[in-house]
């Protein structure tokens, strides 16, 4: 069994550049619907960005959570390639985590684990 994640979104190419650089993902070519991201370590499930008609609505039911050492050079680093803060940074259970939204509206966490913060 392989797990890959599919992200439906209105311009997969576009927002292929967005996530390879969130990620450290390598990128492959807009192969309509999909466009392909690669963890070049082979760690890291494989991402499909996948084209469709309908816009995104409503909260995502699920979302990605990248865990990080510092949370301001991350948030500087993310909202750098285009991602938008949607609340915080605010302390949740002891990890402090930020929530943001992709140039989609695609909702994700940042979040520093306890032993770290």
């Amino acid at each position: 069994m392989e797990l890959v994640f599919v992200l439906d979104c209105a311009d997969p190419d576009t927002l292929a550049d967005f996530w390879a650089a969130a990620l450290h993902y390598e990128r492959g070519e807009f192969d309509p619907p999909y466009v392909r991201l690669t963890d070049p370590r082979g760690k890291g499930p494989i991402i499909l960005l996948q084209r469709v008609p309908e816009p995104k609505s409503g909260k995502n039911r699920m979302h990605p959570d990248l865990r990080i050492d510092d949370m301001d050079a991350e948030l500087a680093r993310v909202t750098g390639l285009g991602a938008r803060v949607v609340r915080g940074p605010f302390v949740d259970d002891g990890w402090p985590t930020t929530v943001l939204a992709d140039p989609e509206g695609n909702e994700f966490c940042l979040i520093v684990p306890e032993e770290k913060s």
